[in-house]
Formats: structure tokens, sequence, C-alpha cells
């Protein structure tokens, strides 16, 4: 299980994707992001298991989200 903090980003690949960028520079990408999240730059805090599943967009690494909140803006 990875504890994820990180900022929200749109990924212009193919048809669209969301991708999370933890402040580590690490990049994640959920096999499916809940509606909630889709919200570009919001900050979040996730928690998220590696998932063997294959992705057609080349970029981070895919993960299941298993619990998750928004962090307040400052």
């Amino acid at each position: 299980m990875h504890k994820i903090k990180g900022k929200v980003v749109f990924l212009d690949l193919g048809p669209g994707s969301w991708g999370i960028l933890g402040e580590d520079g690490r990049q994640w990408l959920p096999v499916e992001m809940p509606n909630q999240l889709k919200v570009r730059d919001a900050e979040v805090m996730i928690t998220a298991k590696e998932s063997d599943l294959d992705s057609m967009i080349m970029w981070g690494v895919p993960v299941e989200i298993v619990s998750y909140h928004t962090l307040p803006r400052v």
C-alpha cells in the first residue's frame, strides 16, 4: 500500500486521462479515478495499491485507490 499526497493532473494523452503527481515527483495513474477527484490541481491524500492491470496510457504507476480525501486549499 502507498500513502500518497499530491496534486491531480489531467493527462492530454490520447483520449485523456487523470493522474496524480506526488509531492515527491512520482507519477501515479489510478485505474478508476473517483469523480470527486477529477479536479485539475486539487490537492489530495490517497491510499492506493499497485495494480497489475495494463493501461494504454504510458504514464505513472497504475494503482487502485483504496481511500481518498481532498485537502483544503490554503
